[in-house]
């Protein structure tokens, strides 16, 4: 006989004119067979003898209505009827019915009640368990002769070497040794102590605190996933209190979480778990039955909301809103708390009792006052709210400023853009009666942003958790340092504003107009590169040069094309994802060809190593460096940044992000490495070119003329460069001067979103300078392409030599 988990109670009642049938089943552990069902099968016979002789010893009319077998190993189904039936003795029909036909035949017998046993806790590699099964539950009376099958995923155990099976009474033991490899220990720590990848890990809390520490053991052999689930049990014991509270207690008790939430502010902010539940104690504080506040009470509220917005609690904050917290004492969500807090903030003040007061914590300012008509008031230097003539007699207004709510409220709105940001105070207001027009002039807290948006916090928004909406409201109009919404009806209010640039159409013509101009260029150099090849290549050093210029010039021309495939609004994440891995792979390219026509300039001017080289050896090298380098780099950032979703920028712009993951660096930081190599270089080589003055022969004339090449460029193109990086500069410093946005345009074509001019900035500006400090190659124009060829090809006078012969 073998046990299972118990299952619900699946006794059938049906009630006839005289009598009453109840129905019962049991599975017997033998295969079906059709013949069951037959009156005349022995099985059939034995199973029915049994039912009515046992049924029979509680009621003596009991009689089988119904008998019937089926599949599933083998379930017996009976029906029970008697005119007396008493639902209070067929537990003891059914147990007894066990009993007997468990002496004929292998019974799986489901019990209502659990068979105890040890708890295994935590299993480490090498250690020993013993898990105890027993004694079966004692109204079976299946006696103390039993033998107890272990099973793991279905299978039998049996005694092994590392399952060892013993029975003692009614108790039967399983011994379990659990030896993975000794290295499968990954994991050490003097917190979590040893595990192996997988394991999950707990540790105490410490003293005065409730809950637990827990840590996942990762394969790169550290504990990570860390979740702090500690709570102060101050704070616990606050919340048990708040579950039971009413509005005779409510004084004493707000007046204890406001003591507690102050003197212990430190432990507070830096606790998630903690946060969470003092939001989830003032919304029971707020739903409380009947609740009214006096003035004192709402101090005691907001200080310890005050402590909770904090900029210390950022942290905890964006943890919680990450949901990375998880509290199995509360139902609710910790993800929700940000938005929870507000809402009972909202509700609380509604029971705020006094007509006229004013409460002042560090970081909360709430008046309330009454009007008849008009009103008009400026809030802590930073909000000023107007409301027009207003019928309706005299009703109350209550407004509470939060200078630093938006360390708890996420700038998420209903459009999703991740560049917004709050850019002032929010402000709660309320009236007692309906305000359908409400004018609100916000201070900015940073000037340089533009694109406001007058928005309210919706508590319905992304399923429940909150978000700013702009329904109802609407941007009148932005000054100097304050932006101005007004709105037809009242809750918590801020403005979101983003990084943005002037909307000038003529810049997007300027930018499209020079990348046309820029990428026939491009096309005519490498035209032109190809007329000429075949005499280039008898010279080494004008074939290599040449070699770095042609795969500049292409990985520009390529990188240009994709860039005007992502200008426009992609409808697909993924296709915005290729785009800007491809950016990004030419953009790198077009640096790294420059870097290997610097170290071919360096080798031939100041190292003699380098002449024993090959041409096809050192164009193997330039082809590595110029394409593999970037390849590798634009490969681990794709693969590093898009799992969590750090890869790109917001939805309409392709190109990498910079705000929450600083994935732009993988571009920045190798350009400006770059840029400073070529810049030694650059500097070194010239020096040496110019001390040398001694007579040449015609063949090192030849090749000194290649390396002055260079030289020439750098003389006629470094103002224009110093320009573009002027303009970058005065494009930051003053961001809405449109004089400075369209000279920037000019010199800046590669631009690829306006909006993003002032991040992107100091990156394209070294792009720039160096393509044409080191290879004569002006991108950073709208003519980039055009000062290609003219200081690329057309200057150097190996183009012109076969012209000559031509008409020699």
């Amino acid at each position: 006989m073998s046990t299972t988990a118990p299952i619900p109670d699946t006794t059938a009642k049906v009630t006839f004119m005289f009598y009453e049938v109840r129905g019962l089943n049991f599975t017997m552990d033998i295969e079906y067979q059709d013949s069951f069902n037959d009156y005349s099968n022995d099985v059939y016979k034995d199973v029915y003898n049994t039912i009515i002789s046992n049924c029979r010893k509680h009621f003596n009319d009991c009689f089988v209505r119904e008998l019937i077998f089926t599949a599933g190993s083998t379930i017996v189904e009976y029906w029970i009827g008697s005119y007396v039936m008493d639902d209070l003795k067929l537990p003891n029909i059914e147990t007894d019915v066990n009993i007997d036909m468990s002496s004929k035949y292998p019974i799986i017998f489901d019990s209502n009640q659990q068979l105890q046993g040890t708890s295994v806790g935590d299993l480490f590699p090498g250690r020993r368990v013993t898990i105890t099964c027993g004694p079966p539950p004692p109204d079976l009376k299946f006696g103390s002769d039993l033998k107890a099958d272990w099973k793991l995923d279905g299978a039998l155990i049996s005694n092994t070497a590392q399952y060892t099976i013993s029975t003692k009474g009614e108790f039967s033991y399983l011994t379990a040794s659990f030896n993975k490899a000794a290295e499968a220990l990954k994991c050490k720590s003097d917190i979590f102590g040893d595990g192996y990848p997988g394991f999950i890990a707990k540790a105490d809390c410490g003293e005065g605190k409730i809950g637990e520490i827990t840590a996942e053991c990762l394969a790169s052999g550290l504990y990570g996933n860390i979740q702090d689930n500690c709570v102060l049990k101050e704070v616990q014991e606050l919340f048990l209190q708040s579950e039971e509270l009413t509005s005779t207690l409510l004084p004493t008790f707000v007046k204890k979480l406001g003591e507690v939430t102050v003197s212990s502010s430190s432990k507070v902010t830096q606790s998630p778990a903690t946060i969470v539940k003092i939001v989830n104690i003032l919304e029971n504080v707020a739903t409380s039955a009947n609740v009214s506040v006096n003035e004192t009470s709402m101090k005691d509220v907001l200080l310890t909301a005050d402590v909770l917005t904090r900029k210390d609690a950022s942290l905890s904050w964006n943890t919680i809103n990450n949901n990375n917290v998880s509290l199995n004492e509360t139902s609710k969500e910790p993800k929700k708390s940000s938005s929870l807090l507000l809402e009972s903030l909202e509700t609380i003040t509604k029971a705020l009792q006094e007509d006229s007061l004013t409460i002042t914590t560090p970081l909360i300012l709430l008046n309330k006052t009454t009007f008849t008509d008009t009103f008009n008031g400026n809030f802590n230097s930073s909000v000023i709210v107007d409301i027009p003539k207003h019928e309706g007699g005299k009703k109350s207004l209550t407004v509470i400023t939060f200078s630093s709510m938006d360390t708890v409220l996420l700038p998420r709105s209903k459009d999703n853009s991740s560049t917004d940001v709050l850019n002032g105070k929010i402000v709660l207001i309320q009236s007692s009666e309906l305000v359908n027009n409400i004018s609100i002039t916000f201070n900015t807290s940073n000037d340089t942003l533009g694109n406001p948006k007058c928005v309210f916090w919706n508590f319905r928004l992304f399923d429940g958790l909150g978000g700013w909406d702009d329904e109802g409201c609407l941007f009148v109009n932005q000054k100097t340092g304050t932006v101005s919404c007004n709105c037809n009806h009242l809750t918590s209010f801020s403005i979101l504003m983003s990084p943005s640039a002037p909307n000038i159409p003529a810049l997007t013509y300027i930018t499209y107009c020079g990348l046309a101009i820029s990428m026939i260029s491009l096309i005519i150099c490498l035209i032109i590169e190809a007329i000429v090849w075949g005499e280039i290549r008898n010279h080494s050093t004008s074939f290599l040069r040449h070699v770095s210029s042609i795969n500049i010039a292409l990985s520009l021309l390529i990188a240009d094309i994709w860039f005007i495939i992502g200008a426009g609004k992609l409808e697909s994440q993924s296709a915005c994802l290729a785009v800007t891995f491809f950016i990004h792979f030419f953009y790198l390219a077009m640096f790294f060809w420059m870097l290997a026509a610097a170290l071919l300039l360096f080798s031939r001017t100041i190292l003699v190593l380098s002449q024993g080289l090959s041409d096809r050896t050192m164009v193997g090298i330039g082809f590595t460096l110029g394409y593999g380098a970037p390849l590798i780099i634009a490969a681990i950032t794709i693969g590093v940044t898009v799992p969590s979703k750090n890869y790109i920028q917001e939805k309409d712009v392709c190109w990498l992000r910079w705000k929450e993951s600083r994935t732009l660096l993988a571009f920045v930081i190798p350009a400006l490495a770059i840029v400073l190599i070529n810049l030694v270089i650059l500097v070194t080589v010239l020096f040496q070119i110019l001390r040398s003055r001694l007579r040449v022969n015609a063949a090192q004339a030849d090749e000194k003329h290649i390396l002055l090449v260079i030289a020439k460029s750098v003389a006629v193109l470094t103002p224009l460069f110093g320009l573009t990086w002027g303009l970058g500069v005065g494009t930051m410093l003053d961001p809405n001067n449109k004089g400075l946005h369209i000279a920037f345009a000019f010199f800046n074509s590669l631009q690829v979103h306006l909006r993003l001019v002032t991040i992107f900035f100091f990156t394209l500006a070294a792009h720039f300078l160096l393509a044409f400090l080191f290879t004569k190659l002006c991108f950073s124009v709208p003519l980039k392409g055009f000062f290609i060829l003219v200081f690329g090809t057309l200057l150097d006078k190996k183009v012109h030599m076969p012209k000559h012969k031509m008409y020699s």
